[in-house]
């Protein structure tokens, strides 16, 4: 069926502006949103702490889950910034990463998989940490930052990225062995993974290494003359879950619910399903011998899946706990910023998926806050702590309310500029197009206006126009319908591009074909489209792409 001339403009304005359309109808986008457009001197200059959690969807207490358990993230919400609406360019570790990374999207880091370095493929772009350690500070990297391998040259950007050799925990090597016993008694490759901590190699577990060795930075950079960015990247709860059985406790199985919406929505376009390929190799679910693509996981196994996840959360959680009380024990807190945020979000069982690979909410949506001293709450005084450790196991008689927040959706790609700004360096440029030339830019626009806020006593919901902003992702497809490659299709086998539009009312979606050679786009070869009204149907398993096609589509762009 023909398009609309609505949808014909939809498509171009994804395809061609994804930056000159972003500078036109996002707030804060000229020098009025910095903070400051000199470098700070170094005696003035806030330290920045990035915390970079791998998988973690919104399934923390400060967005609103009332089952999960994590304290000390909910603890950092309430003295920070935080944004309701924020969203990855692309749900998968490597292409994400380095998206915002570099501030690039994914059509400009050329990256959809994970087999280049952009640096080789696309340009030599500047990273967060490189532009500060081109500023002066000492840059340092913890754990799972960039994603290891080609997509980060084996060396995690090293040397243009970090002062120091980056570290990774010795015991990541046994992230994918068989170290998870089976009700056999056996060790096997399981998904759900629950370990006695005496039981494994080395006694100990990726996240613990990285809090520790985070935390022996800190000491060192406490006594310092340089300003540090430190970046530290948590595993959990990435899969295998594997995990301290005991948080297990936190969450009973006859607690655990399903998702609401556990079956393939009937108007889901083939190609926009993610058949959560990785999921079925692990042996666990290798023995359910569930069919492929659409076969359902039984629905006790589906309990054991969520139960594992909530508990990896409140692992990772308390990692962080101890890495902020850390910084609290060193009195850095009133001197450093504290960024965290996930590189995407994991479907548990919505729309019949596991895992990320796919542009729906579940996947794209994260969470994203900033504490800025002084800024997004007062500055500790002597002797006080603003994030004293809380053990989630610790009967908890209220939740902590989140700090200031932000509904306006935004995305991961302005991590760059707003981390710049925030500690008082120059806001790199928006990019030209193209700008696969130009070395020190940025896509993303800067957030730095939801921190001009002054009054403390202010409505704790920061209200603009949230119908002005827009977020992109994007998801590759090797075919129409689902395959063995489906979820991690190769650059060469890609040959269809979904390009999504989320606004604070719905998601527009179109899958059109792409040829990965060229890297182009074809959107007059439209394959399938999705349209979810988020209002009405927040879970988004109403697809109304076709009742809006041969008439006008909704006012999308229009506030």
């Amino acid at each position: 069926m023909p398009l609309s001339d609505r949808s014909l403009l939809l498509l171009g304005l994804v395809l061609g502006s994804f930056c000159t359309l972003l500078g036109s109808v996002a707030p804060g986008n000229n020098s009025k949103g910095h903070l400051t457009e000199a470098a700070p001197s170094r005696a003035d200059a806030l330290n920045v702490l990035l915390i970079i959690v791998d998988d973690l969807r919104l399934s923390l207490g400060c967005y609103g889950d009332k089952l999960i358990r994590s304290p000390n993230i909910d603890q950092l919400a309430s003295h920070s910034l935080l944004f309701q609406n924020a969203f990855a360019q692309q749900a998968v570790c490597a292409p994400s990463r380095v998206s915002f990374l570099t501030g690039r999207r994914p059509d400009t880091t050329r990256l959809y998989d994970f087999n280049s370095y952009w640096r080789v493929q696309a340009g030599n772009f500047s990273t967060i940490p490189q532009y500060f350690k081109e500023n002066g500070y000492v840059t340092m990297s913890v754990g799972k930052v960039f994603h290891p391998g080609i997509s980060s040259n084996h060396s995690d950007d090293s040397p243009y990225s970090w002062s120091v050799p980056p570290y990774h925990p010795s015991s990541e090597k046994y992230e994918n062995t068989k170290t998870c016993k089976g009700p056999d008694g056996e060790l096997h490759a399981n998904l759900i993974c629950p370990v006695d901590m005496a039981d494994i190699p080395e006694g100990t577990l990726p996240d613990k290494q990285s809090t520790k060795k985070a935390i022996q930075l800190l000491e060192k950079m406490k006594t310092s003359s340089s300003p540090f960015f430190l970046a530290v990247g948590y595993h959990k709860p990435h899969i295998p879950f594997r995990y301290p059985k005991e948080f297990q406790k936190l969450y009973p199985l006859e607690n655990i619910t399903l998702a609401p919406d556990p079956h393939v929505p009937p108007g889901l376009p083939p190609v926009a399903y993610n058949p959560w390929m990785d999921i079925r190799q692990r042996e666990d679910v290798e023995a359910l011998n569930l069919s492929v693509p659409y076969g359902s996981i039984p629905v006790d196994f589906q309990r054991k899946i969520r139960q594992s996840y909530f508990a990896s959360v409140s692992y990772m959680d308390t990692q962080v706990g101890h890495l902020l009380s850390a910084l609290d024990d060193l009195q850095l807190a009133n001197s450093t910023i504290v960024a965290f945020t996930s590189d995407h979000g994991w479907a548990l069982g919505e729309h019949g998926e596991w895992a990320k690979y796919s542009n729906f909410d579940v996947t794209t949506h994260v969470p994203l806050m900033f504490y800025v001293p002084g800024r997004t709450a007062p500055l500790p005084e002597a002797g006080e702590k603003l994030f004293p450790y809380i053990d989630p196991f610790d009967s908890i008689s209220e939740l902590m309310e989140p700090g200031r927040q932000v509904e306006d959706p935004v995305e991961l790609v302005s991590l760059f500029p707003t981390l710049a700004g925030l500690a008082g360096l120059h806001v790199p440029p928006r990019c030209p197009s193209p700008s696969f030339h130009v070395e020190l830019c940025r896509e993303g626009q800067s957030l730095l206006n939801h921190f001009q806020f002054h009054d403390l006593e202010e409505d704790l919901t920061l209200r603009g126009n949230p119908r002005e902003s827009i977020a992109y992702s994007q998801y590759p497809r090797p075919a129409d319908y689902p395959q063995w490659n489906s979820d991690k299709p190769s650059l060469k086998d890609i040959k269809f591009m979904g390009y999504s539009i989320r606004t604070i009312d719905y998601r527009y979606t179109v899958w059109v074909s792409f040829n990965p050679h060229e890297f182009l786009a074809n959107f007059s070869d439209v394959h399938a489209g999705e349209l979810y009204f988020v209002d009405s149907d927040p879970l988004q398993d109403h697809n109304m792409y076709n009742e809006t096609q041969g008439g006008d589509l909704p006012q999308l762009l229009t506030p």
